[in-house]
């Protein structure tokens, strides 16, 4: 398997994880540790598709990681 799939794999499971324990009730939307794995799992997709030259997927995932540095920025706000 090539590292940029690792990596892909890593990112998706870092979404996935957040998105499976928030649906159970145990993160809710606002956690910090829900945010941070969205900001990274996103983070590591977008950089994955623009290597890869996926456009579609590296909107998605842009998008995805500009929403979830929003709600960290928000989530500090709110904090403070």
């Amino acid at each position: 398997m090539h590292l940029i799939q690792i990596i892909s794999l890593a990112g998706a499971a870092l979404i996935l994880v957040a998105f499976t324990l928030q649906l159970q009730g145990k993160w809710s939307a606002q956690d910090l540790r829900y945010l941070v794995c969205n900001v990274i799992g996103a983070l590591t997709l977008t950089a994955v598709a623009y290597i890869e030259q996926q456009w579609g997927f590296l909107l998605m995932e842009s998008v995805w990681t500009l929403v979830s540095i929003y709600g960290l920025i928000k989530r500090k706000a709110v904090t403070h």
